[in-house]
């Protein structure tokens, strides 16, 4: 199946049409893992020509609240969109430049991690953000 056919068929499964606009959004997330919005749109405007920026944000949106992508925004970071969804994972971030990579979750199944205190909740998600520095930025010596 190309990935044209599986975009198409993700957005089927999920009750939404299949527009030129989601097809380029949704190619988008799956090509650049931990976009910004920015990023996303530039991609789409390669791919389709001119789109608005509401309409970008109009399909991130639906694909987020369809569950074929997940939003994340690590504290100190933009908004940043991923393709990798069902699975709590976390995300290590590099403080000099930003790169952010997955990590698997650290024990078990989501949420995979017990809070000491749920307050009453029924908690299915624990979200961690790993900070260092990435290979890149560690072999650059300080000076």
């Amino acid at each position: 199946m190309s990935t044209e056919a599986r975009y198409d068929r993700m957005l089927r499964d999920a009750a939404l049409r299949v527009t030129r606009p989601r097809l380029a959004v949704l190619g988008a997330v799956h090509d650049h893992p931990h976009a910004d919005t920015e990023a996303i749109m530039t991609a789409v405007r390669r791919d389709l020509g001119q789109v608005s920026h509401q309409a970008v944000y109009d399909v991130l949106r639906a694909l987020t609240d369809a569950g074929l992508i997940r939003r994340i925004q690590p504290p100190g970071s933009l908004a940043r969109y991923e393709a990798r969804v069902g699975d709590n994972h976390h995300h290590v971030v590099c403080r000099s430049c930003g790169t952010i990579a997955d990590v698997d979750c650290a024990v078990g199944e989501a949420p995979c991690l017990t809070a000491a205190e749920n307050h009453g909740f029924e908690i299915d998600e624990a979200e961690v953000v790993y900070r260092g520095l990435c290979p890149r930025c560690a072999a650059v010596p300080v000076s």
